[in-house]
């Protein structure tokens, strides 16, 4: 059921013009080459598990929370506070023993000091592994985005042409008009692609 109405979401956006095909997707602008996009995973098996969460959307509020508002050490693991020394509880996960809680105590000055390097500038979310800081491709994504940081902006920009056809699909032009009575024309339907594998006879 879930492939049923996603190819058929998929199909009426198209007709209606909602989609936008750039860079190599240019070739399904074309009614019948989108339709055989669309019969290729006809006879696939589809994988869905989908399932509401389990605490509710505050639960997964809260859990998100944790992570982008929390502050960089927790009132918990602060153990002393005294004669300009701070102790406060740590892991080392490099050690065999990482899940082990061990105590350290630095001079005040030390502690604010690495307490504030874990403090974000503003404007900075405080989310990990997202985006090009992913563990997975982390490593190629930073070395991509540093080379793109010392290329010029202008040789990232598209052509004059391409910006034109950009701004043309993200600024649709207004409603056709009647050119009897000046009122706006409304496009009631939509005439669908041929989608038969053969083309009836006498169509070149």
């Amino acid at each position: 059921m879930f492939r049923r109405l996603f190819l058929e979401a998929m199909e009426d956006a198209f007709y209606q013009g909602r989609l936008l095909f750039l860079g190599e997707t240019e070739a399904l602008r074309e009614g019948l080459a989108f339709a055989n996009c669309l019969a290729a995973p006809e006879n696939r098996e589809w994988v869905v598990y989908a399932k509401p969460p389990f605490g509710g959307p505050s639960q997964v509020l809260e859990y998100l929370g944790r992570y982008t508002h929390r502050v960089a050490l927790s009132n918990e693991r602060l153990l002393n506070v005294s004669d300009g020394n701070v102790t406060f509880q740590w892991k080392d996960y490099r050690h065999k023993d990482k899940q082990k809680s061990r105590a350290m105590t630095v001079p005040a000055e030390e502690f604010i000091r690495r307490f504030l390097i874990h403090t974000l500038p503003p404007g900075f979310p405080r989310i990990r592994h997202l985006g090009f800081l992913a563990n997975r491709h982390r490593r190629e994504k930073l070395a991509l985005s540093r080379q793109l940081l010392t290329t010029a902006a202008t040789e990232l920009l598209p052509g004059a042409e391409r910006c034109r056809e950009l701004a043309e699909a993200l600024h649709p032009p207004p409603p056709s008009r009647c050119s009897c009575c000046g009122g706006i024309m409304i496009r009631l339907g939509f005439v669908p692609a041929y989608l038969w594998p053969v083309r009836p006879s006498g169509t070149s």
